[in-house]
């Protein structure tokens, strides 16, 4: 039975989109050389990635300023990156917002931290600038 195709088995390709920051690319020599120097200290408590996940609201917007106000206080290089797709914040599996995620790690979800709170969290996770 193949009129409108009942009776046929759907083949479906499920893709997993990775959460790294690579999507799952092998990096070339010149690729990493660039990855390099973006993270100087290819070193596992680097920071080489920041972002806050959120819906746009005014609890996420503050969470994104007094996260960029720790990585301004702490010196670190990697630039914050504010995130308010929700499809990209589903990926990481964060259910509440605000989210912060450092290194593609959701280090803290639901609450806004103040800025002393996340150089504390930055300091408790072991990172360095």
């Amino acid at each position: 039975m193949a009129l409108f195709n009942f009776g046929k088995k759907k083949e479906e390709k499920e893709m997993k989109t990775p959460v790294c920051a690579c999507q799952g690319v092998s990096l070339s020599e010149e690729a990493e050389y660039a990855a390099d120097e973006r993270c100087p200290d290819v070193d596992e408590k680097a920071v080489c990635s920041i972002k806050v996940l959120g819906a746009g609201c005014k609890s996420c917007h503050e969470q994104y300023e007094n996260t960029l106000k720790a990585v301004k206080d702490l010196g670190i290089l990697a630039e914050p990156e504010y995130i308010t797709d929700m499809q990209k914040v589903m990926e990481y599996g964060v259910m509440s917002m605000p989210a912060l995620v450092v290194n593609e790690k959701v280090v803290s979800m639901g609450r806004v931290l103040k800025t002393d709170d996340v150089i504390d969290l930055f300091h408790k996770l072991g990172y360095k600038p």
